[in-house]
């Protein structure tokens, strides 16, 4: 090691931040080298251990090892996806197909893994606590369900998979960026977007300015399918050339196409599964999930996708009336059910959800909605810590304390959009909590809102608020994980699961006391009316038809193309068709209601962790909805309450099956009747 190179240093930071002021990009491959060097110096030294296996010398000894590896990339991958510049991207393409050969070294070893199968056959007649035992098995498991019991020839054809595959997916990723980018949609000018706010046209020049078109608006495309914009846009061009851009990522034919690229991954993940066992990528992945198996992801999607696309032909029915009425009809399309939802909610609820933005103040939600809820129900305080340094100056660090004063760690919220960061939302760790290596947790939340002009405030959307809402739920979940051992902290649970926590997290929203708090005029500081917020709840069923299925509708597609066995999945599939087969078979082949995402550009399957996983959400809907009754029941924003969830839930991370902390938090298992009323499912 040397101290030319910052991540190669302990950092001198508070709770082990990194200090990205000192970090280059030039950093990282010489600091990733010496890591990985390091790590299969550690795993040798335990594979080679003459003495026999033992938790202590096998087990322990692994959560030990690789400690620089898992800060250097934590530390990385905080920045590739924030502020992916194109120094960060060359880096994370030479680094890709590395780091798949290291995980596979590791995964693979075959004196490693005899020395894990030999603790885990014995497992029974050792004097193991539950968190030893569910380490041993999860790590048997792990290793097994990646291939270490596979001979070697295999195992070299599965490694020269998992490279090729790195490679391909950090290649999706920077192609949709790219392209998202490019696709950003000019007007030359204000009249083109009317009906935006002062605020969102505000930050429409702010975008063009920094791409050095002053004078013109740019609205920047979101990572789904349809744009925030197109509720409020009354040009109907305007709003036609936003989804159209939208629609058309990575599948124009250029440099950053995305179709062959997908289409190699859905082959080698096809042919991985095959190597391993399987049937099929979808069947790989789910038997180490929740679910079990693709047919009960498929019996559950099917079985909402039908009241789904009844609720949403009702819907577009309601949104065609309106417009045949308007003196100027023509067929519904896809650009408008935004716009005409808009309307009719206004007709049915007498509410108009753009109006409610001065309402939502960013700070304001954060300060006195999602951390007062956090606060009221966990008894924990955030302190804003400006002499901390983050990875980017937009990003903004806080100390978080429990009730006892006693640190818990920091939380990161990166808020704003930018060209150097991919769209979406979402949490990540840089440090994760561990007894055995006492550390505390730093975690992060990004979101994608535009920025608005200096000296404006920041007013958000209701989708908005649920979404940091919704991320602020794994915050906690990172933060609350109290393991010993570092494979279990923070969010490391079943990707069936992870949603669960945050999607728990949006009931506060609503909730009497933090809704009064939190959603207050920016200029009068008057509270949201009592008859707005009996008129949003009338409304929570409201274009459920719509919302349900254009996601089911994208869960349907990742199914698709992961439940192709190798030999179909080598065929050369048009994307389109392939698509549009998909949908037909679901039923959920409306023009009108697109796919939330369509394949080339789903970051969630083809780029991030999510393939073959999409489901999740909904998968996770069903112990949510369930969750929020309970609260309900037992007088919801309360301290016992907290308490419970947090230590029979949140606090566990992965160190128990994620199921059976559910059982100890619920008392039995999930019923999925609270999840159909929510989404207006029911007959």
């Amino acid at each position: 090691m040397t101290d030319a190179n910052p991540l190669l240093e302990p950092s001198s930071l508070p709770y082990g931040l990194p200090d990205y002021r000192r970090i280059t990009a030039d950093d990282y491959l010489p600091a990733f080298r010496t890591a990985f060097a390091a790590h299969r110096d550690e795993v040798a030294r335990i594979a080679a251990d003459p003495s026999e296996a033992s938790f202590a010398n096998t087990f322990v000894a692994l959560e030990q090892s690789g400690r620089l590896l898992g800060d250097i990339a934590r530390t990385f991958y905080t920045v590739s996806s924030a502020d992916a510049t194109e120094a960060i991207q060359a880096v994370e393409e030479e680094l890709a197909p590395l780091m798949a050969a290291h995980q596979d070294a590791i995964q693979l070893d075959p004196a490693l893994y005899a020395r894990v199968r030999h603790v885990y056959d014995r497992r029974e007649d050792l004097d193991l606590s539950p968190e030893d035992r569910y380490l041993v098995e999860r790590r048997y498991r792990e290793m097994t369900h990646a291939g270490a019991a596979l001979g070697e020839d295999a195992k070299d054809g599965l490694t020269q998979l998992n490279q090729r595959l790195s490679s391909l997916t950090t290649t999706f990723e920077k192609n949709l960026l790219a392209d998202t980018n490019d696709l950003a949609v000019v007007f030359d000018d204000a009249a083109q977007l009317d009906g935006l706010t002062e605020g969102e046209l505000s930050a429409a020049g702010r975008a063009a300015g920094d791409r050095g078109l002053e004078g013109k608006y740019v609205v920047t495309l979101t990572l789904f399918t349809g744009h925030p914009y197109l509720s409020s846009l009354t040009d109907r061009e305007s709003r036609r050339r936003i989804m159209a851009a939208s629609r058309v990522r990575g599948s124009r034919g250029n440099a950053n196409d995305n179709r062959e690229v997908l289409r190699e991954i859905v082959r080698l993940r096809a042919d991985r599964a095959r190597i391993l066992g399987y049937d099929s990528h979808a069947a790989y992945v789910t038997a180490d999930e929740t679910a079990g198996s693709p047919e009960a992801v498929r019996e559950l999607l099917f079985r909402l996708a039908r009241p789904a696309a009844r609720n949403a032909r009702r819907e577009r029915d309601a949104l065609q009336r309106i417009i045949d009425a308007s003196g100027d009809p023509f067929p519904l399309a896809a650009h408008d059910w935004a716009f005409y939802t808009e309307r009719v909610r206004e007709a049915e609820y007498d509410l108009d959800r753009a109006a409610l933005r001065p309402w939502f103040d960013a700070e304001r939600v954060l300060q006195d909605g999602v951390f007062r809820a956090s606060t009221d129900l966990y008894g924990i305080t955030f302190t804003e810590r400006p002499d901390i340094p983050a990875y980017h100056p937009e990003a903004r660090v806080f100390e978080v304390h429990d009730a006892d004063g006693t640190p818990i760690g920091l939380y990161i919220l990166d808020l704003y959009t930018r060209d150097t960061k991919r769209g979406g939302a979402w949490m990540n760790s840089i440090v994760v909590q561990s007894r055995l290596r006492g550390t505390a947790a730093v975690v992060v939340n990004n979101l994608n809102v535009p920025q608005p002009s200096p000296g404006q405030p920041t007013l958000l959307t209701l989708d908005e608020v649920t979404t940091l809402f919704h991320e602020f739920g794994h915050a906690l979940h990172g933060l609350f994980a109290t393991v010993t051992y570092p494979s279990f902290g923070g969010t490391n649970v079943f990707r069936d699961f992870v949603e669960f926590p945050s999607q728990v997290n949006e009931m506060w929203i609503y909730w009497p006391e933090i809704l009064s708090a939190y959603a207050r005029h920016v200029d009068s500081d008057e509270p949201l009316p009592a008859d707005v917020v009996e008129r949003l709840h009338a409304s929570e069923t409201f274009n459920q038809g719509f919302s349900t299925s254009e996601y089911l509708a994208a869960s349907w597609i990742d199914q698709a193309w992961h439940r192709l066995g190798a030999d179909a999945a080598a065929e050369d599939l048009d994307v389109a068709e392939f698509e549009a087969g998909a949908l037909a078979e679901i039923g959920l082949d409306d023009p009108a209601v697109p796919t939330r995402y369509s394949s080339t550009y789903f970051a969630h399957v083809f780029s991030g962790g999510y393939s073959a996983g999409y489901y999740s959400y909904i998968w996770s809907e069903v112990l949510d909805a369930d969750t929020v009754e309970w609260f309900r029941e037992n007088g919801g924003l309360t301290r016992a309450n907290g308490a419970r969830f947090r230590q029979r839930l949140l606090g566990v991370g992965g160190s128990k099956d994620p199921l059976e902390a559910y059982r100890d938090f619920r008392g039995r298992d999930a019923d999925i009747a609270p999840l159909l009323r929510r989404r207006g499912l029911t007959a």
